[in-house]
């Protein structure tokens, strides 16, 4: 079948200006499946000028785009992966401007992006950057300028990419067909060469790498006073089908039957089932089509039928694999890009060989400290890479941590997540519906109450966590003891008392020990606000912790006095039964 052929060339320069605070890209899969179910992308974006941080910006919001592209799962419209990967980048900028100070400052570009799949095209548009498609000699823009006018000579942007916690985004599509011309420009370049000729340029017999030299040139000799920035495109050749029907199919997938050992699914074959639960599947299985003749083994996690009818828990299901591809760290299990059609609904992990943190937990009371300490850090790592991509995990157990038995060998255990089922990520959540707590998403033990009582506590939800983890780590039991498994109010929290870490290991410092009650505590004031400061006063003593407690020196107060004053009132009695005594 005919592929996807276009001619792309791109340039981007500062001009007059000291720095280029515009960014461009594009990606051409030389996968043919993604090729095909994904398409050809390209991106461009402007620094806003006026504000601090706009060439970090649009360079973050291009490549972030071009790479989550072809990260989000197969099954998703091209109209979903856009606008989803685009609210978590837009989130994440408009965080980082709260660095700044003043509401002039921040990391704010325009943005605007480009999707040929098949014979359709897509395009995402933000602020004021412009899309142009030349077709049969005459120009069209395809997006509309976000901005507002001050008055008769100043204009300024209504909408960019960061400007606030939701994006209000531009979407649409058209057909393409072989022939078309699409360019891509900053204000840099439009501003400064008008439509009628900029038509004539686009439609010049020539290479896309002509077109762009030709297009610099004219908005140089336009006296641009700006950064300058574009990509031109031409349309070779299309695919002789529409995929669209394809990607149809796709986001109805079947569940795949209960796979036995032996049984094979789009060639892989079964080799054990590692795991079952009432939400999904995780199967040990052996590539048999791999492309270089040899065998790899994944982990297939495939859902479970008890969710066939629950519309919810199957997008969640989905969502896990673009989380996972989302997320590269050492810490974190891998998410295996899909390189042929499915026929069943699932998706591919890296194969851990190794053991539960539970289980080694259970193997090694008492715990070395130094293994300990290594296994937490390498467990902060982890929980901090979500936390910088606008994730929260929600539910950080031993039983979700694999230790490799290489490495559990070699007396240096290497831990990874390897769970994403309850993950929450913030711009996604934000562009479909708020976060919705039917009780707590995860392990009662070790899910922050709060989740039970119907707030989302963010990146303290994971702080939790982690304190009871180490909590458990060094003690073999938990911080507030079995019965947290038994709450199911906030009056049922009120009544557990943490349970000092030292009861069950005598050799735990009283500093190490007031640092995991802060770590767990229930009121998030009281707990650390991220995972750094948590990893901070467990590693090395804070010196708030070995002051003496107020409570216990206004107690110990008291006492003298009472005792001082017990005395003279003693010997009172005493003087009084003597002098009585003499008469």
């Amino acid at each position: 079948m005919t592929q996807i052929t276009l001619d792309i060339a791109c340039f981007s320069e500062a001009g007059i200006k000291p720095i280029n605070e515009d960014s461009v890209g594009y990606k051409q899969p030389a996968e043919s499946y993604a090729l095909e179910n994904k398409g050809i992308s390209l991106a461009l974006a402007d620094g806003v000028s006026t504000a601090e941080a706009g060439r970090e910006a649009s360079h973050i919001a291009v490549e972030r785009f071009l790479e989550e592209y072809y990260q989000t799962p197969d099954i998703w419209s091209v109209a979903g992966s856009g606008e989803k990967i685009l609210s978590t980048i837009n989130l994440r900028l408009f965080r980082q401007s709260h660095e700044f100070t003043t509401t002039t400052k921040g990391y704010l570009c325009t943005f605007s992006a480009v999707v040929i799949k098949s014979r359709t095209l897509h395009f995402f548009h933000v602020g004021d950057s412009r899309i142009y498609l030349l077709r049969d000699g005459v120009i069209k823009q395809l997006t509309t300028d976000h901005v507002a006018t001050i008055d008769d000579n100043r204009t300024c942007l209504s909408r960019a990419i960061g400007m606030d916690s939701r994006l209000n985004l531009d979407y649409g599509h058209s057909d393409i067909r072989v022939g078309d011309r699409l360019l891509l420009t900053s204000d840099g370049v439009h501003d400064f060469i008008d439509s009628p000729q900029l038509e004539v340029l686009l439609g010049a017999n020539s290479s896309a790498s002509d077109i762009v030299d030709s297009i610099q040139f004219a908005a140089i000799a336009g006296n641009t006073d700006d950064n300058l920035s574009a990509v031109a495109v031409i349309v070779e050749n299309l695919p002789e089908s529409n995929l669209e029907d394809y990607s149809a199919q796709l986001t109805r997938l079947p569940f795949p039957p209960e796979l036995q050992v032996g049984m094979k699914l789009d060639g892989y074959r079964v080799i054990r089932e590692i795991f079952a639960s009432s939400r999904s599947q995780l199967y040990l299985v052996c590539d048999e089509q791999s492309e270089d003749g040899q065998e790899h083994y994944y982990a297939m996690k495939t859902p479970s039928r008890n969710i066939e009818e629950d519309l919810s828990a199957i997008d969640r299901f989905i969502q896990e694999e673009w989380i996972g591809r989302r997320i590269h760290s050492p810490r974190v299990v891998k998410v295996i890009q899909q390189q042929r059609a499915r026929t069943a609904l699932y998706y591919l992990m890296e194969y851990v060989d190794g053991i539960g943190l539970d289980k080694w937990i259970a193997e090694h009371q008492p715990v070395s400290p130094k293994q300990s300490i290594a296994i937490v850090k390498q467990l902060a790592e982890g929980l901090k890479v979500f936390h910088n991509n606008e994730a929260i995990h929600q539910d950080l157990k031993p039983a979700n941590i694999m230790l490799s038995n290489e490495s559990i060998l070699t007396g240096h255990p290497e831990i990874m997540i390897v769970d994403f089922g309850s993950v929450y990520v913030a711009g996604l959540a934000e562009l479909q519906r708020p976060l919705i707590h039917e009780g707590a998403l995860g392990t009662a033990s070790y899910s922050d109450p709060l989740y039970l009582l119907g707030r989302n506590p963010g990146i303290q939800g994971d702080v939790y966590a982690l304190g009871t983890i180490i909590y458990e780590i060094f003690t073999g039991q938990l911080p507030y003891g079995e019965q947290i498994e038994e709450c199911r109010t906030a009056m049922d929290y009120d009544r557990l008392r943490y349970k000092s870490a030292s009861e069950y290991n005598p050799h735990i410092p009283l500093w190490f020990d007031a640092a995991l009650k802060k770590g767990v505590a229930f009121d998030l004031q009281q707990r650390y606000g991220n995972i750094d400061e948590l990893l901070s006063d467990i590693t090395q003593p804070n010196p708030v912790f070995l002051q003496a407690d107020p409570v216990v020196e206004k107690n110990a107060s008291s006492l003298t006095l009472w005792k001082l004053l017990s005395g003279f009132w003693f010997l009172s009695f005493l003087l009084v039964i003597y002098l009585f005594s003499r008469f």
